[in-house]
């Protein structure tokens, strides 16, 4: 389902510093001291890829007591940086008073963070805020996957009047342990696109990794999947930095992680390669049909199966079959050469489908005896 958003095209308000490399906007995580903030800004500027200075200047922190952001005056420092530099600005907000303070210093983009793009309250008192108002917004995933607050968000935001309008892609909050900060979850990011085309998307590989080893893997394989551009934290001394200090790069680290990056075109212009693509993808075209063939095939057998369970008392959960079910399919799968995790994925996906089914016949009224009697 397409979302109805009237939104302006990304060019019209940021473009990337230099046509070989991708859009990017960059800065400490926060604005600490006006040295620091000016220091670290100039020498983003030198490496001639920055196409626009982030900062942070109000901080959310889950627990008081932290550094909760310098506050109000680090918006004058963050104009001088912008005065010194010629680079535009930008800022996370989450009030109506931030919104307030922050046009009135001049600052050129503003973004909604994760914690308040999944409160549909603060995202209005934002919106409100931006009414008559004509300034980028940049709204970043929910902090957990929840495509609707995010769709929601977007929504509330270009209702307000707001046409210059991107996402931000951060990574989401993720129970399992892995090596990200937050899990990329590319999937919530590809169903955004899908339900608004023309919405542009931007990376945020430091909060994803929350490791700065790992933020070209992650950037690289954004710009493969046609994002269009990256939101990287830059800080002159990441050791000594007051917030985050493993997720930043140095702007020497930036220049060098950005000219080893590999920019590749979403459309195809070659007549030989477009017909190679269109017979691949015809093939997966077949395929995809004789998959979804079967599984519509298995649901029928799952049906007969949640009748016979009904008619004889036989409940609906059968952990053992299950399990030989996962184990089989996971071994037949890498013998295939499909991920485990995949093959596990799609597994559980089926299962819980065919558990729905078959609770659906529980609960009807009548089954497959009573129906041969009454007929």
């Amino acid at each position: 389902m397409k979302i109805d958003l009237k939104i302006q095209p990304l060019s019209t308000w940021i473009k990337p510093a230099n046509e070989n490399q991708p859009l990017l906007i960059a800065g400490p995580c926060s604005a600490e001291t006006e040295e620091q903030l000016v220091a670290t800004a100039q020498l983003l500027a030198k490496t001639g890829k920055l196409s626009a200075l982030r900062a942070g200047i109000w901080k959310p922190r889950t627990r008081p007591g932290e550094f909760e952001g310098i506050g109000s005056i680090g918006l004058e420092w963050l104009n001088t940086a912008k005065q010194e530099t010629g680079l535009p600005t930008a800022v996370e907000v989450a009030t109506a008073k931030h919104v307030e303070e922050a046009l009135k210093a001049g600052v050129d983009i503003l973004w909604v963070g994760a914690r308040s793009t999944a409160n549909p309250f603060t995202v209005q008192e934002i919106a409100d805020a931006l009414k008559g108002v004509d300034v980028p917004v940049m709204v970043k995933n929910p902090v957990n996957p929840d495509l609707t607050l995010w769709i929601g968000a977007l929504e509330r935001i270009n209702n307000a009047g707001i046409t210059k309008l991107a996402a931000i892609h951060r990574g989401f909050s993720s129970y399992e342990k892995s090596a990200f900060r937050n899990e990329p979850m590319w999937d919530m990011a590809i169903n955004l696109k899908t339900h608004a085309p023309d919405l542009p998307i931007i990376n945020d590989p430091s909060h994803i990794t929350g490791n700065r080893d790992l933020i070209p893997y992650i950037a690289q394989k954004a710009l493969d999947m046609d994002m269009q551009g990256l939101m990287i934290e830059s800080h002159i001394d990441p050791s000594v930095a007051w917030t985050d200090a493993k997720q930043q790069v140095t702007p020497k680290a930036l220049a060098e992680l950005v000219d080893n990056l590999t920019l590749r075109k979403p459309e195809v212009k070659s007549a030989e390669i477009k017909d190679a693509l269109a017979d691949l993808r015809s093939q997966i075209d077949k395929i995809d049909d004789l998959v979804i063939q079967k599984l519509a095939e298995r649901m029928q057998i799952v049906e007969k199966i949640g009748n016979y369970k009904k008619d004889n008392g036989i409940t609906i959960l059968q952990v053992n079959r299950w399990d030989e079910i996962l184990k089989k399919g996971v071994q037949y799968g890498k013998a295939l050469k499909l991920d485990n995790d995949f093959t596990e994925k799609l597994l559980e996906l089926i299962h819980s489908e065919s558990i729905r089914k078959q609770t659906e016949i529980m609960n009807s009224g009548t089954t497959v005896k009573e129906n041969l009697t009454h007929a």
